[in-house]
C-alpha cells in the first residue's frame, strides 16, 4: 500500500508548552514514526508576521549550495524581524505586515492559489528543535523531527484569518485556498482560514469550542471568537473531516454544526512518555519550586522561596496551568485558603503557568500569599522537573469550568499522583475512576474532597485513586492512538463514515 501524504500544521507548536502545542509536536513525531503508512511533513507558519525566504517549487533544481543556504537562513531570520537599531528593516516589517490581508484579498480576487515553500530544516537543526519541538519532545526524537520535509506558509495565519471574517459593507468573505496537490490530507491544530485543493482532504483537529460557547473567558475576545466560527464554518462547508480530542468536545462541536456527526470522531490526545513513576526526594521538588519561581520585573509582588532545610514539612497542592479565566484558578485559591484558615495551616499551593489573558485578578490573589511564602508561581518547568513536582504533590488539582483534555490530570495519574478535579464532562470521560470530582462553582466543595482526601480517613480512597490512575494513563500511549490515526485515514481515504470513538470513550 502506498503511504498516504500528510502535512502537519505545526505552527501552534510555537505558541507554548502544554494543550494545543504538545499535541501537535506529538503527534507529529508519532506519524513520522508510521514510516511504512505514512510521508509526513511540517508546515511552518507564523502566527502574526509574514514569513519570506525558503525555496520556492520552481526553483529546487540549479540552486547553489550557498543559495540554498541562504534562502533558509533569510526564512529563520524572518521568524525575528528587524536587528537592533535597524530603523529602516522595522519600518518595512510593519508596513509587510500591515498590507499582508489586502494582498491576500486580491490575489483572492483574482482566483490565486496560495503556493507551498520548502524549508530545508536539517541545515538549521538547532531552529527547529529549540522553536517547535523541544518543550514537549525527548532529545532521542531531534533527529526524527529535524530531518522531515518541511514547507512553508508565507502569509501570517492572522492575516488569513482577517480576509475571512465579514467586514461592513463586505457579506461574502471567503479564505484562501492552499496549494495542497499531491497532499493526501492536510492536519489542521485548529479551525484553519484556509481551503485545500482537490484531490486533498482538510482535518481538523478540534480540541474545544471554548472561543464560541464561552467567549467571556477568552483573550482578544472579538477577533479570537469571530476567527475561531467563521474558520470552523468554512470548513464544515467545503467538507472537513474533524479528529475530535474528546467526546466532549465532539458533543460541542455538534451543538454549533450538527451536520458533522459523520464527519466528526474522536481521538484523544497523546500524552508523553515523559510522566511516569521515578524515585525522588521532597528535597528534589523544593528545589524545582527554588529555581523556577516566576518572576516578572513587571509583577509587585516580593519573591519568597521556599526553605531548602530537610527538617521543614512541605506539602503542597498543585495545579498546572496557564493562568486565564476558565481555568478557575480563584476557586482553588478559595478552597486552599479555607483549608488554611481551618484545618491545615502548613499547606502550600504550587501554581504552573504562563500568563494566559485574564490574569491581572489572578495574580492579585496571588501577590499577598507570594510574600509570606505560602503560594508559589512556576514557569517554564521542563517535563522531567514537573514529573517531580506531580510525584510529591499532596494532589494535583484540576479545577476548571471547561476543558477540551486536559494533560495535567493524565501526567499526574503517570507520575502515581492522587487528582482531584472538577466535576464536568470532559474530567469524568478523561479521568474515568482515577479522580474524585467537585462542583467547579463551589468553594465548599472543592475544600471539602480536598480535606477528606489528605485526611487520615481518606487515606485509603486516595490509594484506591491512585491505583485506577496508573490505569487510565495507559489508553493515552502514542501506539494505541497511532492505531486510531492510521484507521481514521484509511476510511477517510475511502470516503466512508470515519463515525468511530476511541477505546477510552466507549
Amino acid at each position: 500500500m502506498t503511504p498516504k501524504r500528510i502535512l502537519v500544521d505545526l505552527k501552534p507548536a510555537l505558541d507554548g508548552y502544554a494543550g494545543i502545542p504538545q499535541e501537535s509536536r506529538l503527534l507529529f513525531a508519532n506519524l513520522l514514526r508510521r514510516a511504512q503508512s505514512f510521508e509526513v511533513e511540517g508546515l511552518l507558519q507564523h502566527g502574526g508576521a509574514a514569513l519570506h525566504g525558503g525555496i520556492k517549487d520552481t526553483s529546487v533544481t540549479g540552486l547553489k549550495p550557498e543559495q540554498r543556504v541562504m534562502l533558509g537562513s533569510k526564512f529563520v531570520a524572518s521568524f525575528y524581524g528587524s536587528g537592533k537599531g535597524d530603523f529602516y528593516g522595522a519600518i518595512k516589517k510593519i508596513v509587510t505586515n500591515f498590507l499582508q490581508a489586502p494582498i491576500l484579498r486580491f490575489k483572492l480576487a483574482l482566483g490565486r492559489r496560495l503556493h507551498l515553500g520548502t524549508f530545508e530544516g536539517s541545515l538549521f537543526e538547532d531552529f527547529l528543535w529549540s522553536h517547535f519541538f523541544s518543550k514537549s519532545l525527548q532529545s532521542e526524537q531531534k533527529a526524527l523531527v529535524t530531518s522531515a520535509r518541511q514547507r512553508i506558509l508565507s502569509p501570517s495565519r492572522r492575516s488569513m484569518h482577517k480576509i475571512g471574517i465579514p467586514l461592513v459593507g463586505w457579506h461574502h468573505p471567503s479564505f484562501p485556498t492552499i496549494d495542497t496537490r499531491g497532499y493526501d490530507f492536510l492536519i489542521a491544530q485548529t479551525p484553519f482560514p484556509g481551503r485545500v485543493t482537490t484531490g486533498s482532504r482538510l482535518v481538523v483537529r478540534y480540541h474545544d469550542a471554548v472561543p464560541v460557547l464561552m467567549p467571556h473567558t477568552i483573550g482578544d475576545l472579538r477577533f479570537h471568537q469571530a476567527s475561531h466560527f467563521y474558520a470552523l464554518r468554512d470548513n464544515v462547508a467545503s467538507g472537513a473531516w474533524f479528529a475530535c480530542i474528546s467526546e466532549a468536545t465532539r458533543q460541542d462541536l455538534l451543538k454549533l454544526f450538527p451536520e458533522v456527526e459523520n464527519r466528526a470522531v474522536v481521538i484523544h490526545n497523546m500524552v508523553s512518555a515523559d510522566y511516569f513513576i521515578e524515585e525522588t526526594t521532597r528535597e528534589h521538588a523544593k528545589q524545582v519550586i527554588w529555581v523556577r519561581i516566576h518572576n516578572d520585573p513587571k509583577e509587585k509582588a516580593s519573591i519568597v522561596r521556599p526553605s531548602l532545610d530537610k527538617d521543614v514539612d512541605f506539602p503542597y497542592l498543585l495545579m498546572v496551568s496557564t493562568l486565564e479565566p476558565r481555568k478557575n484558578h480563584q476557586l482553588l485559591l478559595s478552597a486552599w485558603e479555607s483549608l488554611k484558615f481551618t484545618s491545615m495551616p502548613n499547606l502550600k499551593l504550587v501554581i504552573v503557568g504562563g500568563t494566559g489573558w485574564g490574569y491581572k485578578p489572578i495574580l492579585d490573589r496571588f501577590r499577598p500569599w507570594q510574600e509570606r511564602g505560602e503560594l508559589f508561581h512556576l514557569s517554564n518547568v521542563p517535563a522531567a522537573e514537573l514529573r517531580v513536582l506531580y510525584s510529591h504533590a499532596a494532589a494535583t488539582i484540576c479545577p476548571s469550568v471547561a476543558e477540551g483534555f486536559d494533560y495535567s490530570g493524565i501526567e499526574a495519574m503517570g507520575c502515581g499522583g492522587l487528582v482531584i478535579a472538577s466535576d464536568i464532562p470532559v474530567h469524568r470521560e478523561i479521568f474515568k475512576d482515577g479522580a474524585a470530582y467537585f462542583d467547579p462553582y463551589s468553594v465548599d466543595d472543592a475544600s471539602a474532597q480536598i480535606a477528606r482526601l489528605l485526611n487520615a480517613e481518606g487515606a485509603k480512597e486516595a490509594d484506591t485513586l491512585r491505583g485506577a490512575g496508573s490505569g487510565v494513563i495507559s489508553h493515552f500511549a502514542p501506539e494505541k492512538l497511532l492505531d486510531q490515526w492510521t484507521d481514521f485515514f484509511n476510511r477517510a481515504a475511502l470516503g466512508a463514515n470515519p463515525n468511530f470513538v476511541s477505546g477510552i470513550a466507549e
